[in-house]
């Protein structure tokens, strides 16, 4: 697993990078991964505007802040994402904010199809879902935690819907939107933050 991670490194992005990806494919009509379909390069183009909008008004919680200005030990937290999955246009800017707010936490962001080895030792259910957050104590290089792809909320949220409709249609995904629109990062500060604390506690 060490050796995985350590490659997946190699072809990593900053946040900036990540974003900065994203707005050029946005621009440029193109998408990341290996679906290449009008579909996703249209999701690209909405993720771009929903990053932007996150990355300018979020904000996370007084308690997410104290909790991480006193984290002690140091972390590499690895984002598994695609440009193209409305999930990790919402999470991704959560766990940005995050690690800013703290100075014993690296993040880096991969491509889950330009890194299948990685994404397939995170699976969730058997699949490839994402985005998949994984925090790796920087000391002894062990993942202490992982998070993803939805808050249990948004999950939630899918579970009923599919239960009701059969099927996980247009509407669902707005549905899911709105949802990520109204709770702004709360949740997924708190279950990340629930996962560092019983983590580190065991150390």
């Amino acid at each position: 697993m060490k050796t995985i991670i350590t490659n997946s490194l190699i072809h990593s992005y900053t946040y900036k990078e990540y974003r900065d990806l994203v707005a050029q494919y946005a621009l440029e009509g193109k998408t990341s991964g290996n679906i290449q379909t009008p579909d996703y390069i249209n999701y690209t183009k909405l993720n771009e505007a929903r990053m932007h909008r996150l990355d300018k008004t979020l904000q996370i919680t007084e308690q997410t802040g104290d909790f991480l200005a006193q984290l002690n030990g140091d972390f590499l937290w690895i984002v598994i994402a695609e440009t193209w999955c409305g999930d990790a246009a919402q999470v991704t800017p959560v766990i940005h904010k995050m690690a800013e707010a703290s100075t014993h936490i690296e993040l880096r962001i991969v491509l889950r199809d330009e890194q299948e080895e990685l994404m397939n030792l995170f699976l969730t259910n058997g699949t490839k879902s994402i985005p998949k957050l994984i925090i790796i104590d920087k000391n002894t290089f062990e993942v202490i935690a992982d998070f993803g792809p939805r808050p249990a909320g948004a999950k939630q949220l899918i579970v009923d819907y599919k239960a009701a409709h059969g099927v996980v249609d247009e509407t669902a995904k707005i549905e899911l939107q709105k949802w990520y629109l109204n709770n702004k990062g709360v949740e997924i500060q708190n279950e990340i933050i629930a996962l560092l604390e019983n983590a580190t506690a065991k150390v």
